[in-house]
């Protein structure tokens, strides 16, 4: 059974609003009226109708200036405008601001009931055609084919159609925020948005506002009305990325939230009702940060509902050749360079590699290989020294490539491979001899001897 499009009416007058009210009945619509801009807002806090019909002259705030809030907060609810005196420039001013049509007074019935249809008819289009354009997207997977990815995506499989919570764990850089979009997408809930918000980025005293949105003056700073990201993420997924890293004073706030999904928004005492599903992901072991007193223990269970576990890169070596090929695609694609591929020699150091920062590390290398080797291969020669380990193989590289420290992310790392690189060249230059090299750099015999035995430089 198709529900009724529910139709806000705005207007001071009252026996416009019951002349509205009234054909808006007899066409099978679900009217709410409103007598002022503020009530309107209010009604819109509560539960969102399909589409709103505004006056533009309204006591207090004036229908322009609703429209502009309805625009900031509910950007794809249609807004047909009305004036028994309206100008050209008033219209102009309205649809700039995103209103879907302007009609005047006195009403005609026909029109009006034909301009409501055709803005119906034009959102639901927009609507399709964002969904469909989101469909119609290439998707990022979960690449693999693992025993420990297999089983992941298994798990996601069963899990995705429920409404139950999840909480991911695992290192940074595995992919936690995919799992988390594969979820959403294969969910009942994929019509609707998914909210991300990284609890680490935001700063404490701001959390709650980001989280439950504020009012208007609620702090300094709060120029207007905000939505918080449990109300926009009303319907559909909330992300709640590194949850680890909330303070214990807004775990205690959000606890509530998530057992009643109710709150109030900073600075408010309305209490606004959502939908919410909660993904949530941490890089923390959170039974050790509760040992810590660092997490609620009843916030974690409250989250534990379907926990999921992504394995670091180094524990999944045989889905490095697959996932190489996939970021090779990509950024082939990305930066219109040429076809290239990896050398088997390349592919064996990328196995051999412990990849502390996982498949985003190994996504950042393949991008880097990509632009700045020459050749239709990419070969040993183009690699980072830190691919090169055993005998022999780092003095190689040392020798032959003198400025391969500058690769290097890590000051320490860069520092120790610049030291060892100067060094051994000098050594070189001096036939291996200690007390010329010394003399030559300036260091004593007995320090340059400490940094010889500590860089294990091969004289």
């Amino acid at each position: 059974m198709t529900m009724k499009k529910r139709i806000l009416v705005v207007d001071d007058e009252s026996t416009i609003l019951q002349t509205v009210e009234d054909i808006l009945e007899d066409e099978g619509f679900v009217p709410v009226c409103a007598k002022s801009g503020e009530e309107a807002l209010e009604i819109l806090d509560n539960d969102v109708p399909d589409l709103v019909l505004l006056d533009i002259w309204l006591p207090g705030m004036d229908g322009l200036e609703v429209l502009k809030r309805i625009k900031d907060n509910w950007p794809f609810l249609p807004v047909v405008m009305m004036s028994g005196h309206g100008t050209v420039e008033t219209a102009v001013k309205a649809t700039k601001l995103g209103a879907y049509d302007f009609i005047e007074k006195p009403l005609s019935y026909e029109q009006l009931i034909l301009t409501i249809k055709n803005a119906l008819k034009f959102y639901d289009i927009q609507e399709e055609n964002v969904l469909l354009r989101q469909k119609m997207e290439p998707q990022a997977d979960i690449t693999g084919t693992s025993p420990a990815i297999q089983q992941l995506k298994e798990q996601i499989q069963l899990v995705a159609p429920t409404d139950a919570w999840v909480l991911i764990q695992g290192e940074n850089g595995t992919g936690k925020e995919l799992v988390a979009q594969t979820i959403h997408r294969l969910s009942k809930r994929a019509a609707k948005p998914m909210i991300e918000l990284n609890c680490a980025a935001i700063p404490e005293e701001l959390i709650e506002s980001e989280l439950f949105g504020h009012e208007k003056g609620a702090f300094t700073g709060a120029s207007s009305m905000k939505r918080g990201k449990f109300d926009q993420a009303n319907g559909g997924t909330l992300f709640l990325d590194e949850i680890g890293d909330m303070s214990l004073k807004t775990q205690a706030k959000i606890l509530r939230i998530l057992q009643e999904q109710r709150f109030e928004r900073v600075g408010g005492n309305k209490t606004i009702e959502v939908d919410v599903r909660i993904i949530a992901a941490t890089n923390k072991n959170l039974e050790e940060e509760i040992k810590k007193g660092k997490f609620r223990e009843d916030l974690y269970h409250r989250l534990n509902v379907i926990p999921m576990e992504i394995p670091p890169l180094r524990h999944r070596k045989e889905d490095i050749p697959l996932l190489v090929q996939v970021f090779l695609e990509e950024f082939q694609k990305k930066s219109g360079t040429m076809a290239k591929e990896v050398s088997s020699e390349v592919l064996k150091a990328f196995q051999a590699y412990d990849w502390p920062g996982n498949v985003r590390e190994l996504r950042n290398t393949v991008e880097r290989l990509v632009i700045l080797s020459k050749g239709a291969v990419i070969s040993e020669d183009d690699l980072p020294l830190a691919f090169f380990k055993g005998a022999g193989r780092t003095e190689r590289a040392v020798s032959e490539r003198p400025e391969a420290f500058l690769q290097c992310n890590n000051f320490k790392e860069a520092k120790s491979l610049f030291e060892k690189t100067y060094l051994a060249m000098k050594l070189k230059e001096n036939g291996g001899n200690i007390k010329r090299t010394a003399e030559a750099i300036g260091l004593e015999r007995r320090h340059l001897h400490r940094k010889i035995k500590a860089l294990d430089i091969k004289i």
